[in-house]
């Protein structure tokens, strides 16, 4: 049956409403994909400790993974080209007497990774580039502040060699790593800390607790400056991290211990900019934001999917995306800098997602037809190169991370020495403890460094053995002298 000329026009007009209702994003067709097998990581033991760190840090550089040991305190660092099967004796980094529980790699220097133990100690190392032929049991810098275990370790995004570390003592310390020193200390929390989060230049940072607090706190003022009782009314852990805008998005559990999320303004904090339930379910649900792109990544501990939202600043604010689903759950997940990804593929972003067994990464990516550079996905991003100095940012400066483009590929730089000051607390160690700083290991390549151990070693072993032979031969020749006589 033919409709009429107005019935048509009404059709007509309903559904241009429809086509207008239908939000415009380039993100809202974002793939997931798995690696193929042979480019995973595999015979990974995968830390069974009960703490809810992601387990798991990335770089352009290398893959770190906390695991499991017979010592307790050992984590694994691979470079992003070793995969496959792991060899059983490839060597740890064996420093920590307790198990670790938060590892976490400079912005500043692909090279330096932080690590939080059990053991109430952070520990700053150098991994080298090239496979050390021993594990790695020297940090270049021990911090010791802590009476409890240390649970989070978090770099400055902006400034040189600012690390926050938070224990299971309620405390929060800042520590200039470069000369071993506490510059700041917090105590205004009065139950446990689930996580911490600073704001893009590093003015502020965000930490959620046991106490059901949001708090936004000013570390060089050392005081709170907003917070919000219960963001989320269930009991569960919350986390809270920074977006580019200054606002502040949550996950946490509603009195159903439904999982839930929020976006929060922190100079208004008395209603949400939005909130969504997403599902139930135990698993806590760990945000991993990209600043370039707005895009949250939500991944559940036991779960077996990653969804994932943008955030506008048209309503509903938190637009749901898509969810990337796959038949094993995830022990923890690992989110690569916007340095290490494929332009040429097209590639937003890529998360490592832990098994029990091994470490699996996934690639997102934005499907073009063209094969040239896509510069509406890739804005210029965060450079490794810092932007202010310590003391710079202690005396109140702030600044925006400096960024690099992506057109050509990041290519990352020549690896650089963590300078460590004379201050350190390293120097009241014995003088062998520190033989390779001794010599100045920043003018020469790592391979020569570690030949030259070798070489120390083996030189110290033919020392040992000629004076026993000597001993041996002095010890028969007053035998034979003392028969004569």
């Amino acid at each position: 049956m033919n409709s009429s000329p107005r019935q048509q026009l009404e059709n007509t007009n309903m559904s241009a409403m429809s086509r207008s209702i239908v939000r415009q994003s380039k993100f809202r067709h974002v793939f997931g994909q798995s690696a193929k097998a042979e480019q995973g990581y595999d015979d990974i033991r995968v830390s069974k400790v009960t703490w809810d760190s992601s387990f798991c840090a990335v770089n352009p550089k290398f893959l770190a993974v906390i695991v499991e040991s017979s010592g307790g305190g050992s984590f694994l660092v691979l470079p992003l080209s070793k995969v496959g099967r792991l060899d059983s004796n490839y060597p740890m980094v064996v420093g920590h007497s307790g198990p670790v529980l938060d590892i976490d790699w400079c912005p500043h220097n692909d090279n330096i990774l932080a690590s939080g133990s059990e053991d109430c100690t952070a520990m700053i190392w150098q991994i080298p580039d090239h496979t050390p032929s021993r594990p790695i049991s020297e940090p270049i810098v021990v911090l010791e502040g802590h009476s409890k275990r240390v649970g989070i370790v978090t770099w400055h995004p902006t400034a040189r060699n600012i690390l926050l570390t938070a224990g299971s003592d309620n405390l929060i310390i800042v520590w200039n790593v470069g000369t071993g020193e506490p510059l700041i200390s917090m105590d205004d929390h009065p139950d446990l800390i689930y996580n911490v989060s600073w704001n893009r230049n590093g003015s502020l940072f965000c930490t959620t607790c046991k106490d059901r607090r949001l708090r936004v706190c000013d570390p060089r003022k050392r005081e709170v400056v907003a917070e919000r009782l219960a963001p989320h009314d269930g009991m569960r852990p919350m986390r809270a991290i920074f977006t580019r805008e200054g606002n502040i998005f949550t996950t946490g559990f509603t009195r159903m211990s439904q999982r839930e999320l929020g976006l929060w303004d922190p100079t208004n904090f008395e209603e949400p900019i939005a909130l969504l339930e997403l599902d139930t379910s135990n698993g806590v649900l760990l945000p991993f934001y990209d600043p370039d792109t707005n895009l949250v990544y939500l991944c559940g501990k036991g779960d077996s999917s990653i969804r994932y939202f943008e955030i506008t600043d048209e309503p509903p604010y938190v637009h749901y995306l898509s969810t990337f689903s796959s038949k094993e759950p995830q022990r923890g997940m690992g989110f690569m800098p916007k340095r290490g990804v494929d332009v040429s593929k097209c590639e937003i972003a890529r998360l490592y997602k832990l098994h029990e067994r091994k470490c699996e990464p996934i690639m997102m990516t934005v499907p073009r037809k063209s094969d040239l550079f896509q510069d509406d996905l890739y804005p210029d991003t965060a450079g490794p190169e810092p932007a202010l100095e310590p003391e710079d940012w202690l005396e109140g400066k702030d600044d925006d991370p400096i960024l690099v483009s992506m057109r050509d590929g990041y290519v990352p730089p020549k690896s650089r020495e963590l300078k460590v000051s004379k201050k350190n607390v390293l120097d009241s160690r014995p003088a062998t403890r520190r033989s390779v700083s001794a010599c100045d290991a920043s003018n020469l390549p790592p391979e020569l460094v570690e030949k030259l151990l070798e070489e120390i070693h083996s030189l110290k072993a033919t020392v040992l053995s000629q004076d026993k032979r000597i001993c041996d031969l002095e010890n028969k020749l007053s035998q034979y002298t003392n028969g004569t006589a």
